[in-house]
């Protein structure tokens, strides 16, 4: 491995010791990161495991489409500014920790990952918004 790699890797490292339980976020702050902070949020969950609407079709502002398995096809949508923060989020967090890693290797720095369904986010959303 290279030293810039290295160097990368613990520039990462250091981020997430930083952020309150290692960038796990619930769905109070996760809220809060999105209406407070001006967080984007990518529902990375692949297709088949879309059960009705996803985060962007729901409406929930600042929210993307962005399946794992065709991530790398939505890199434009992506904030310019690496501190912009971002929540991740699928059904398990397996996914969702997967592109929190990317990201952070592509050099944001405000990464987070939803500690729990990105459905229970969306059902939220709805019983808000109606």
């Amino acid at each position: 491995m290279s030293d810039k790699m290295k160097e990368k890797l613990q520039t990462i490292n250091i981020l997430n010791k930083e952020k309150e339980n290692l960038g796990m976020v619930s769905l109070h702050q996760t809220r809060e990161l999105l209406m407070d902070a001006g967080a984007i949020l990518l529902d990375v969950r692949p297709p088949a495991k879309v059960k009705g609407e996803n985060a962007q079709e729901a409406g929930i502002k600042n929210a993307y489409y962005t399946p794992y398995t065709e991530f790398f096809n939505y890199l434009d949508i992506l904030p310019k500014e690496h501190t912009v923060p971002i929540v991740v989020a699928c059904l398990k967090g397996w996914f969702a920790n997967r592109v929190m890693g990317y990201l952070e290797m592509m050099g944001y720095e405000n990464v987070y990952v939803l500690d729990e369904s990105i459905e229970n986010l969306i059902e939220v959303h709805k019983a808000h918004t109606s």
